[in-house]
């Protein structure tokens, strides 16, 4: 796999990780002190979204495993 297809993968995977947690900013507070999501208020989110994010992002990552291990592992061991 060519050098620019790889970063379009992760780049892929950042924009991913970024729109999660764009979400989890908008809808739960923040400790001030130390910046840490803070779920003492019971916050409650859509589910269906939170999957949603979630699935994107762990289906970029799952990608990216898939491109370390026929790239990097297999061509290694040849």
């Amino acid at each position: 796999m060519e050098k620019d297809a790889i970063m379009k993968e992760l780049k892929a995977y950042e924009e991913r990780r970024n729109e999660f947690y764009k979400f989890l900013d908008e809808h739960i507070p923040q400790n001030t002190n130390t910046g840490i999501y803070d779920f003492s208020g019971k916050v409650m989110l859509d589910a269906q979204k939170v999957y949603e994010l979630f699935h994107k992002l762990d289906y970029q990552a799952r990608k990216i495993r898939g491109i370390v291990f026929n790239e990097i592992i297999e061509k290694s061991e040849d």
